[in-house]
C-alpha cells in the first residue's frame, strides 16, 4: 500500500484543492474520536459524557463537524457532476451522453466508495447478529452493541440524498447563487416556526433535508469561489446560534442527547444550521495556512492514505469500541464510574485500544473501498434502451439506498428473531427489510451507471 500511496501522492495534479481532502479526513476522524470519548459504558449500560457532565456541551460547538464533511461533500460533488457534463458536450463519451445517463454514472461513480464498504458492513454485522440470536445471545453489552452499531448509518443516508439531489441543486446554484442557499435556510427557519410556534407535528423532520442541503448548497459555492469572507460567516452563524441556544427553544448540545425534549441534531434544526455557517466560515479561514502545510510531501502522503481508508474506519469504529468494552468486561477489567478520575486516566488506554482495534478491520475491509470500473462492453451490452431508462433507474436505486440506510440506523441488528421494527416516516421498518432495500437500490444503480456509455472518473486523493 505504501508504494500506492506514493503513488497517487506523486500523481497529484496541481490544481487539485488538497484542503478539500484534509478537511474530509479531519472531519470524519473528529466525528470517530467524539464518539469514543463521549461513549460512558458501565456493567448497566451505555450513556454520554455529556448528559454525565453537562459542562462539556459546549464543547459541540467545536467537535461537532459533520457539516464540514456535508461542505465538503457539496464541492465535490459540482466538480464531479460538471466534469461529467463537459465530457458529454465534448462527444468524448459517445452518443449515448444524454442528461439522464449522466447523472446515473454520477450517482454510480459517487456512490461506489460508500456502498460497497457499508454493504460489506452490514451483511457481516447482519450475519453476526443473526448468528448471536441463534444461539440465545443478545443481551447485556452484546445487545447495546446490536442496537448502536448501525446508529452512525444516518450519515451515509444523508449523504446518498445529497447525492441525489446534486444536479437539480447545482442548477439552482448556477442562477441563483447564494440565493439558492437562502432559499433551503429560509425553509429551515418556516419549519422550526411551524414546529415550535404553530406546534405543527411531523413538520419538524422536513428539516433533514432543507439544513443539511444548504450546508452542501455552501460547498458549491465554495467551489466557484463565492465563499469571499469566511469571517463574515463564521461570526454571523456563531453569533445567531449563540442567540437562538440563549432566547429560543434550542439546546446548547449541537449533538443529540438522551431523554432531551428538543435535539439539534435529530432531526437539525436552524441552530445546527447556524452552527454549520460558523464552522464553514472557520474552516475557511485556516484554508492558507492549511494549504502551505499540505505542500509538503510527507504530510500530503498522509492525508492521500488516510482518504483511502476513511470510510471503512468510519463503519467499523463503534465496532472497535465495543469490542474494546466488551474485552475488558470478560477481563473483568473494572469500569469505572464514567467522568470520575479514575475514568479519566483510564481514557488513553481506551482509546489507543480502540484505534488498534479499527486499524486490524480497517486492513481486514479496506479492499471494499477501492473504485472498481465497469467491466468492458458492459455500456455495449446494456443498450441504447438501457441508457435512455438509465435516470430513472439510478433515482429508484438512490432512494431505495436512502431508505434503507435510514431505516437500518434506526432499526439496528437487535431483535432480528423477534421481528424489531422501527418507524421510518410512519412506516415500520425491519432490519430484513432495510437489508433488502440498501441491496436492491445498489444494484439499480450499478446497473443504471453500467449501461450509460459514460465513464465517469473516480478522483481519489
Amino acid at each position: 500500500m505504501g508504494s500506492s500511496v506514493r503513488e497517487l501522492a506523486g500523481a497529484t495534479p496541481a490544481t487539485r484543492d488538497r484542503y478539500v481532502d484534509l478537511l474530509r479526513v479531519a472531519s470524519l476522524g473528529a466525528v470517530v474520536l467524539g464518539h469514543w470519548l463521549m461513549a460512558a459504558v458501565t456493567p448497566d449500560g451505555v450513556g454520554n459524557l455529556l448528559a454525565v457532565v453537562p459542562a462539556l456541551q459546549p464543547l459541540t460547538w467545536l467537535l461537532q463537524v459533520m457539516p464540514v464533511f456535508f461542505f465538503v461533500g457539496g464541492f465535490s460533488h459540482a466538480l464531479s457532476y460538471r466534469s461529467l457534463l463537459r465530457k458529454r458536450s465534448e462527444g468524448s463519451e459517445g452518443s449515448e451522453g444524454s442528461e439522464g445517463s449522466v447523472y446515473s454514472a454520477f450517482l454510480r461513480a459517487r456512490l461506489q466508495r460508500l456502498l460497497r464498504p457499508t454493504m460489506v458492513f452490514v451483511l457481516v454485522w447482519g450475519a453476526a447478529a443473526l448468528l448471536v440470536q441463534l444461539l440465545g445471545g443478545g443481551g447485556g453489552l452484546t445487545g447495546v452493541t446490536l442496537r448502536m452499531v448501525t446508529q452512525p448509518l444516518w450519515f451515509i443516508g444523508i449523504y446518498l440524498a445529497m447525492v441525489a439531489f446534486t444536479p437539480p441543486l447545482l442548477k439552482l446554484h448556477e442562477r441563483y447563487g447564494w440565493g439558492a442557499f437562502a432559499g433551503l435556510a429560509g425553509a429551515a427557519v418556516a419549519v422550526d416556526v411551524l414546529r415550535f410556534a404553530a406546534g405543527c407535528p411531523y413538520v419538524e423532520f422536513l428539516n433533514f433535508a432543507f439544513v443539511w442541503l444548504a450546508v452542501h448548497q455552501l460547498g458549491f459555492l465554495r467551489a466557484d469561489g463565492r465563499v469571499r469572507r469566511p469571517a463574515l460567516l463564521a461570526g454571523a452563524g456563531l453569533v445567531t446560534a449563540g442567540a437562538l441556544v440563549a432566547f429560543g427553544p434550542y439546546p446548547l448540545s449541537m449533538v443529540g442527547m438522551p431523554g432531551e425534549k428538543v435535539s439539534n441534531m435529530a432531526p437539525p434544526t436552524l441552530a445546527l444550521l447556524c452552527h454549520g455557517l460558523w464552522l464553514v466560515g472557520a474552516v475557511e479561514l485556516l484554508r492558507a495556512p492549511a494549504a502551505r502545510l499540505l505542500e509538503r510531501p510527507r504530510v500530503w502522503r498522509t492525508v492521500v492514505a488516510a482518504n483511502g481508508v476513511a470510510m471503512t474506519a468510519f463503519l467499523w469504529h463503534l465496532t472497535a469500541m465495543f469490542g474494546v468494552y466488551g474485552a475488558m468486561l470478560a477481563l473483568d477489567v473494572e469500569l469505572p464510574a464514567p467522568a470520575s478520575a479514575a475514568w479519566w486516566a483510564q481514557v488513553p488506554l481506551r482509546i489507543a485500544l480502540a484505534a488498534a482495534l479499527t486499524a486490524g478491520l480497517v486492513a481486514a475491509f479496506r479492499a471494499f473501498e477501492r473504485p472498481v470500473s465497469a467491466p468492458p462492453g458492459a455500456a455495449g451490452a446494456a443498450g441504447a434502451a438501457g441508457a435512455k431508462g438509465a435516470g430513472p433507474l439510478a433515482a429508484l436505486g438512490a432512494t431505495l439506498c436512502l431508505l434503507g440506510v435510514l431505516g437500518l440506523s434506526m432499526v439496528g441488528f437487535g431483535g432480528l428473531l423477534d421481528g424489531r421494527t422501527a418507524l421510518l416516516i410512519a412506516i415500520p421498518v425491519s432490519a430484513p427489510a432495510a437489508v433488502a432495500m440498501t441491496l436492491g437500490g445498489w444494484l439499480l444503480v450499478e446497473r443504471a451507471g453500467r449501461g450509460t456509455g459514460v465513464r465517469a472518473g473516480i478522483q481519489r486523493p
